[in-house]
């Protein structure tokens, strides 16, 4: 069984290591005669630019297939074939035919396999998904599980097919959740675990014995790309809401506010216990609500929390903010952060004019 393996970020990396042990599992990297497995090659995004100086760098996928080349060497065996298109169009479709591929598997590769690509391959494509389909189909569902506070989620193998992540369900695992996972966190449990999963998957292809059940469509949920605006923070949402947002979106594309006229990146925090020690403007805070005074305007800066950090109301409770970082600093933990910030206890966030 030949395999194409397509993939780019980090998670997909355990997964791809464990097709290469697989093969390497009868004694050769890339032929393995008694269980037929062998790495035909690596499908994974155009190298991009990264960092200050904007170099050009490979994928996550991309360097992970280089590091398993270079193992190959040493044994007098050729490199794995690295196909980057920019597009899955003929071009591409030749360079894949002709490494006489059996089998497609895909994790978080960022495209859509159409009909002639997937004709390519006489045993069809298999594809990893983070999430218990056919719950979040499409691009990010682990942010999606974090932001709506799942207490699980999983993986799921399942067949290709042409419409994005419809496929039937070849094998599940679920995964529960603590409610303090990001999404870097979850990214990397849900790629380690996802590596004996797809194991044996394939050896279930192999053997003949795997077969899947259809997904029920009628209950299927989508969850679409981020962009850097869904990072902004409406402060007139609840503190368990916006905990959730800053932990659903890290690594990207960040959670962010205003203050006065710049970006203020809010890194971590956790929700306040209503009943906690406080800084004098929060301890005010509770003694004016509790006397019928109207509560400070959600984002406002109430204190701060000698064990929890800097305190902000929000619409419905009160956030404890533990690292900030403004778009052109370096990030700082609260208390660093708060040194070189001049009379930020009183302050609105959000409501900056950004130039």
């Amino acid at each position: 069984m030949r395999i194409i393996f397509a993939g780019s970020p980090a998670i997909a990396v355990p997964c791809l290591e464990m097709v290469s042990k697989l093969a390497e599992s009868a004694g050769a990297a890339v032929t393995v005669p008694t269980q037929g497995f062998e790495l035909a090659g690596v499908l994974t995004n155009p190298d991009s630019s990264k960092g200050r100086h904007g170099r050009l760098e490979p994928t996550d996928v991309g360097i992970a297939a280089g590091v398993l080349s270079e193992k190959l060497a040493p044994r007098g065996l050729p490199p794995i074939p690295i196909l980057k298109p920019e597009k899955l169009g003929g071009e591409a479709r030749e360079a894949v035919a002709a490494l006489k591929p059996d089998l497609l598997v895909s994790f978080a590769y960022g495209r859509i396999f159409g009909p002639k690509f997937l004709a390519l391959f006489p045993l069809g494509g298999i594809n990893i998904h983070p999430s218990l389909l056919p719950k979040y189909r499409g691009p990010t569902p682990i942010p999606r599980a974090i932001l709506n506070r799942d207490v699980e989620t999983g993986i799921t193998v399942q067949r290709l097919a042409t419409e994005m992540d419809s496929g039937d369900i070849l094998l599940q695992e679920r995964l529960p959740l603590g409610g303090r996972e990001t999404t870097a966190s979850l990214s990397e449990e849900a790629g380690r675990r996802a590596a004996p999963l797809l194991a044996e998957a394939l050896r279930g292809i192999a053997a003949g014995t795997l077969t899947g059940r259809p997904q029920d469509h009628g209950t299927a949920s989508c969850c679409a790309l981020l962009s850097k605006d869904d990072g902004r923070i409406d402060w007139n949402k609840s503190a368990p809401e916006i905990d959730a947002q800053i932990r659903a979106y890290t690594p990207w594309p960040l959670s962010w506010t205003t203050h006065g006229d710049q970006y203020l990146y809010i890194l971590a925090a956790e929700t306040a216990p209503d009943t906690m020690p406080a800084g004098k403007m929060a301890t005010d805070t509770l003694l004016s609500a509790a006397a019928g005074v109207p509560k400070p305007a959600p984002g406002t800066v109430l204190g701060v929390d000698k064990q929890r950090g800097i305190l902000v109301q929000t619409g419905d409770g009160v956030l404890a903010v533990t690292m900030l970082q403004y778009r052109t600093k370096k990030a700082l933990e609260w208390r660093a952060f708060l040194n070189g910030v001049r009379d930020f206890t009183g302050a609105l966030l959000g409501t900056g004019i950004l130039h």
